[in-house]
């Protein structure tokens, strides 16, 4: 291999590890592997930026605003509705595996997730099942439906924009579908007849009628007028009649851990863990007040406060970030009352609790702010207490005109880069959302991420290097045949994106998977499509798919809960596209 050669590997290997690792946002990532290339002379400036004026990236960049629009003017309640009417657990998971996955080739599945996530609780409540039993399902419906369409999922337009790059002809809106509708009704009958039965089965008692997700983790402190005062904690015997738990007590610059025989004083902090329901009546029976660490907002003049429950989704601004630094009480006038955190108890305090993903934030939030809390696309709004919702009169609006988008692309009318375009400037022009909830809808690190990445499928094909791996794969292969070979596309890809995630997996498997195909003298599109949904239907874990991290903290899962039920699945999605692709996608056409 040439010296570029080896500076692209090398590039791709140490890119791979910072994906993998997460230390870095993966918009970040992506920005560090341009600026390698750029650096090293390997691209051309026009090369490096070429990714930031692609089709793909625009596109992805107007279909965020499409789904703005279709979800900001409620298009979606009337379904909502009727699946809170539903009571049988079975029938809720299949009515919300058929329509999530329906909706799923047209709406952003991230975007989906989080709009059926808090009516899904709020159903498993009511119907007395867990909701264990019908996120993984929904997260994998998501993902089925994405894949149905080229619209459906930023990997799929990622994988058209790579193809005409190579020389292929662009792949029409609905070109994916036949394959799509065949594995999702295959999926959705394995999650209905099997995958159920490999779904956890305990009830989570903390998700109760009025949406209590679970134990949050809150400071109090104690009043001059509280009957704990000169009582010991053990003594007091909180656990038995309220349910609730120190976990420390903080006294002064002295944190005492697991207090049980210390005699409380005026002004001792207690962290404490239980229901919030709970820890109210704790807080107001024995006189006790939200520690004034928390800085809690003051209403406006027009509004109230409310309490809401809202889950850190993958890719928020406040990851990393400690409570005390977040900024919500000067963004939204809110301030955190209390976290919950799944895979373990928090033990620090409040103000010093990192945030990281599937984190559910207690919030005591301005009513009149509420609105713009709900249009922050890193937090999902689980429930509330008093909400307003907005004016629904242009939802009929803002379907009509997805679906003219939809139905201009996929008769090709307009290429689907112009019809997406002409959508949001339709929806922007008749109210359906302002510019400034696009700018805020906007999921910016995606954006990045694909102008910044697509620049390295041309380092791979200028520097050879797409055709050194492909002669390595080839030996392993042997002369098996193109079908051995579309087999180890598939599986490659799937690991790939079950390390580091669809986008940048396409990113490398697309110039490698046309590169076999010339080597082979046949079709390179069977090559194109086995990239294009291995990449989109990441089962097996709960990073390997955004959608599969939102559930993963609301369900109350293991790691394994998505190995057991998501593996077979996977398996049986390559063994149907290793029968069906060729089929319909011959190699000799």
């Amino acid at each position: 291999m040439s010296l570029q050669a080896w500076a692209v590997a090398a590039i791709v290997i140490a890119a791979m590890a910072l994906f993998v690792s997460e230390k870095l946002r993966y918009d970040v990532v992506g920005l560090l592997v341009l600026v390698a290339l750029l650096v090293s002379g390997i691209l051309t400036p026009a090369e490096g930026l070429s990714g930031f004026s692609n089709e793909a990236t625009i596109v992805v960049a107007a279909m965020f605003a499409l789904n703005a629009g279709l979800v900001g003017t409620g298009a979606l309640d009337p379904l909502i509705r009727t699946l809170s009417r539903i009571r049988r657990p079975w029938l809720l998971t299949l009515a919300i595996l058929v329509i999530v996955c329906f909706l799923g080739a047209f709406v952003k599945n991230t975007a989906l997730v989080a709009t059926f996530l808090p009516v899904t609780l709020s159903v498993c409540a009511r119907a007395k099942t867990s909701p264990a039993r019908v996120l993984i399902p929904m997260s994998y419906a998501a993902q089925m439906g994405g894949v149905c369409t080229l619209l459906g999922t930023s990997s799929n337009l990622l994988t058209n924009s790579l193809a005409v790059q190579h020389g292929m002809p662009e792949f029409g809106v609905f070109d994916f579908t036949k394959l799509g509708v065949v594995l999702a009704i295959a999926g959705i009958v394995y999650l209905m007849l099997i995958g159920r039965w490999l779904l956890p089965r305990h009830i989570d008692t903390d998700h109760s009628e009025n949406l209590e997700l679970g134990k949050f983790v809150t400071e109090l402190r104690v009043l001059a007028d509280s009957p704990l005062i000169g009582e010991s904690v053990a003594a007091a015997k909180l656990g038995e009649r309220f349910g609730v738990y120190v976990l420390e007590l903080l006294r002064g610059d002295d944190h005492l851990w697991a207090p049980r025989e210390q005699e409380l004083r005026e002004g001792d902090v207690l962290l404490a863990r239980g229901d919030w329901q709970r820890l109210e009546e704790f807080k107001q029976k024995l006189k006790l007040e939200i520690a004034p660490v928390l800085d809690l907002p003051e209403p406006t003049q027009a509004g109230r406060r409310v309490l809401i429950e809202a889950l850190v989704a993958p890719g928020a601004r406040v990851i990393g970030d400690t409570v005390e630094d977040i900024d919500f009480r000067w963004t939204y006038n809110a301030t955190v009352l209390a976290v919950q955190r799944r895979s373990r108890i928090l033990r620090e305090q409040l103000k010093h609790t990192r945030l990281e993903v599937g984190d559910i934030l207690l919030l005591l939030v301005d009513e009149a702010a509420l609105r713009q809390l709900r249009r922050e696309s890193g937090l999902v709004v689980l429930s509330e207490r008093g909400d307003t919702h907005a004016s629904r009169r242009k939802a009929p609006l803002a379907i009509g005109i997805l679906v003219a988008v939809v139905v201009v692309a996929g008769l090709g009318i307009l290429p689907i880069v112009v019809s997406a375009l002409v959508g949001c400037a339709a929806m922007a022009l008749t109210g359906c959302f302002s510019f400034e909830d696009v700018y805020e809808a906007m999921d910016w690190k995606v954006v990045v991420l694909l102008g910044a990445i697509l620049p390295l499928g041309i380092a791979l094909e200028k520097t050879g290097l797409a055709r050194e791996v492909v002669g390595a794969g080839m030996h392993l292969v042997g002369t098996h045949g193109p079908l051995a070979v579309l087999l180890m596309v598939y599986l490659l890809t799937a690991v790939l994106t079950a390390m580091m995630g669809h986008n940048p997996s396409v990113v490398l498997m697309v110039p490698i998977a046309i590169s076999i195909a010339h080597v082979l003298h046949v079709s390179p599109t069977p090559f194109v499509i086995c990239v294009a949904f291995a990449a989109a239907t990441s089962f097996a874990t709960p990073v390997g798919y955004p959608t599969n991290t939102m559930v993963y903290a609301a369900g109350s899962y293991r790691f394994t809960d998505f190995m057991k039920v998501g593996i077979p699945l996977i398996a049986m999605f390559c063994a149907l596209s290793m029968w069906l692709i060729p089929q319909f996608w011959p190699f000799h056409p």
